[in-house]
């Protein structure tokens, strides 16, 4: 064969697998993301109309997200938490602007990595933004409040267009329905225009954490009879531990490790026990009100080689709401993998190598 003909065919094949190697790199960053892709739904206009993509570092390394932008000026999307160490979380969040748009819409979402190694994933968001609905304010915004407490938000739902169109129930989410009071009342109405006042309690039984709810209106209208409206705000804890995830790494068949929780509350309290569901844990704490407490967590690595992921839940007097959880995560190594020079990188999740980007630039920096 002619040398030229082989030259050019084995560069046609290297070109090849070069791209294909690369191809490969970009698939590591979408097992951080639970979806790539969010129907926001049809939501009337001025709504304050949110998702946010929870990414999840599973793998060793830090993951630094250095920039997202969107590709229609109807999506505005930011990061919350741009550096990700191994098992913490953030968020790319897309704001759909309904009070410039209205109509069908929809954007793809560039999200770039720069660290540990240069990638890109696209996600997607769409939906149907209502002009003859309008809601002021946005939704239904709690802000922060302390468990236990309530607080009370008011949301004015106005309509432009067919006589006749009613508000016939707001409807709750089964996981949520406790933590809410709802009220509707019509206060306007005039040929083709009506407005609505919404009134939204929170209950003092609402859990501690972060609130990502929805409410949907239901209308008598035959075409879009559904309409949601978020509910956000966050009930800080009565009770509270630091830290509140232990990770532990590789931990070697047979060893030992201890820590120390801090278990805070606003005011005085009693540990009454704590809940782990595996042997390999022994905790040990003083009894007595206080308002900080100290436990101490030890933790033993059985036989055998297994990914741990526990919590431990530490009850209170105070009752079943005014609890506090760490969550204990490990990689247990066979006696075999114990014994591995130092240096050896292991998992700390099934994803969680030193990701498939990393045997990529080997495989391209063995074939330059």
């Amino acid at each position: 064969m002619n040398r030229r003909i082989c030259v050019s065919l084995l560069s046609s094949a290297l070109c090849a697998c070069l791209v294909s190697m690369s191809a490969s790199a970009q698939e590591w960053p979408k097992k951080m993301f639970e979806t790539l892709d969010h129907d926001f739904g049809t939501v009337a206009r001025g709504s304050d109309t949110v998702y946010k993509f929870e990414v999840t570092n599973k793998f060793i390394e830090d993951i630094h997200i250095s920039g997202v932008r969107s590709s229609c000026g109807c999506t505005t999307p930011s990061i919350e938490n741009d550096t990700i160490k191994t098992y913490e979380k953030a968020y790319i969040v897309a704001k759909f602007n309904t009070r410039t748009f209205t109509g069908q819409h929809g954007a793809t979402l560039t999200v770039t990595i720069d660290k540990p190694y240069p990638a890109q994933i696209q996600l997607r968001v769409h939906g149907y933004i209502r002009g003859d609905v309008v809601f002021e304010p946005g939704g239904i915004n709690f802000g922060t409040v302390d468990q236990g407490g309530t607080k009370e938000q008011k949301v004015s739902v106005r309509y432009a267009g067919h006589s006749g169109w009613e508000i016939k129930d707001v409807v709750t989410s089964n996981e949520s329905s406790d933590n809410y009071e709802v009220e509707l009342q019509e206060s306007f109405r005039q040929g083709g225009t009506a407005r609505y006042d919404l009134t939204v309690r929170l209950k003092d039984t609402a859990p501690a954490g972060y609130l990502k709810d929805q409410l949907t209106l239901v209308t008598n209208d035959g075409s879009n009879p559904r309409i949601p409206i978020d509910i956000e705000g966050r009930v800080t804890p009565e009770i509270s531990v630091t830290p509140e995830n232990w990770v532990l790494g590789d931990v070697p068949s047979g060893s030992e490790e201890s820590k120390k929780l801090i278990v805070r509350g606003k005011t005085a309290f009693s540990i009454t026990g704590i809940d782990c569901d595996e042997e390999c844990f022994t905790c040990d704490y003083k009894e007595g009100p206080g308002t900080t407490h100290v436990v101490t967590v030890k933790f033993k690595a059985a036989n055998g080689d297994g990914r741990l992921k526990k919590p431990i839940t530490i009850h209170t007097d105070r009752g079943d709401t005014f609890s506090a959880i760490c969550t204990a995560y490990a990689n247990i190594l066979p006696p075999a993998a114990a014994e591995e020079p130092a240096g050896t990188v292991s998992e700390p999740s099934e994803e969680a190598s030193s990701t498939a980007a990393r045997e990529n630039e080997t495989n391209l920096a063995e074939n330059r």
